[in-house]
């Protein structure tokens, strides 16, 4: 959901306005929470009801400032926000201002020209409801997105210009699971997950878990090299935690192996297939995602942690 979707009018002024004038608007509107300021150039700033009316209540607020400009008691550097910006991104930078701002309501511009008025109230009460939705799609194991999520960000790829599509899965985990339990097993997907986020969470990068021991990253760009390298280097770190000292040594643990004979396997192992359109275009997700498990299926047939693109 953007921001403009729940916007509001509120009344604008411009700077000179009298406080005495903001005073009767205030009055007139007791659910009014702020207004707008638009002053020289298309400036914009804000003033609360909460703060034009804390500052009447000093001891000499209300015969200092009645007939005196709005523009003393504005706060001129509001936070604007474009109407097409997703309200969970807006969220968190609200919540990032200083605290006498923390409940400043947010100025909403199309273009340069005010379009609206968000309360924060609002807007925290939207990002609620946004995220208990996002919930159902979300993987409960790792908070990830989930399949549903996966398939419209696989389709939405097949549609960009350049795209690298990382599938991430953990090799030799059955084993895993079967010799140090399935809590363990739980443990080590979710920090695996917290690996790749480290790595794939900036602006243009999608991480989400398919199930089990897969994982999907999706770029916009062919710049995955680096990122791959420090997930391997970082996992072959992290599974030093999940295993016993003797079976670090002996480098593999006692189980049954995929043909059913009992006897040693090799630790679990990272592997990373990439799919990009640099040298082939493909025409839908079901092409990416057939060419993905084919890499998949070349770079598990590989000794230890690996990185293979088409």
């Amino acid at each position: 959901m953007n921001i403009g979707e729940i916007a509001e009018m509120v009344p604008v002024v411009e700077p000179e306005t009298k406080c005495g004038t903001i005073n009767t608007l205030f009055k007139q509107n007791p659910k009014l929470e702020g207004i707008a300021v638009v002053g020289e150039g298309g400036s914009l700033s804000i003033l609360m009801r909460t703060r034009f009316y804390q500052l009447l209540a000093t001891q000499y607020g209300f015969n200092l400032y009645m007939g005196r400009p709005v523009s003393l008691v504005m706060n001129n550097q509001p936070l604007i926000v474009e109407r097409n910006e997703p309200i969970t991104d807006i969220s968190i930078r609200a919540m990032n201002r200083a605290e006498e701002e923390l409940y400043d309501g947010v100025l909403v511009v199309e273009e340069g020209l005010l379009y609206g008025f968000v309360s924060i109230r609002r807007l925290l009460l939207e990002v609620a409801n946004v995220r208990a939705e996002m919930a159902i799609f979300l993987n409960a194991l790792t908070g990830l997105p989930g399949n549903r999520i996966i398939d419209d960000r696989l389709q939405q790829a097949a549609r960009q210009e350049q795209f690298s599509v990382l599938y991430v899965d953990l090799d030799n985990f059955k084993s895993y699971n079967d010799s140090y339990g399935f809590k363990r097993g739980d443990l080590l997907i979710q920090a695996t997950a917290s690996l790749l986020r480290e790595q794939f969470s900036s602006p243009g990068s999608f991480l989400g878990h398919i199930g089990g021991d897969d994982y999907i990253v999706i770029l916009h760009h062919y710049n995955y090299e680096f990122g791959c390298s420090k997930v391997i280097e970082g996992f072959e770190l992290l599974k030093k935690e999940f295993y016993s000292k003797e079976d670090l040594k002996n480098n593999f643990v006692m189980g049954d192996g995929r043909s059913g004979k009992y006897g040693p396997i090799p630790l679990v192992a990272i592997s990373i297939a990439i799919v990009t359109n640099q040298s082939r275009q493909f025409h839908n997700m079901d092409e990416i995602v057939e060419e993905a498990t084919r890499m998949k299926k070349i770079c598990k047939a590989r000794p230890g942690s690996i990185s293979m693109a088409n």
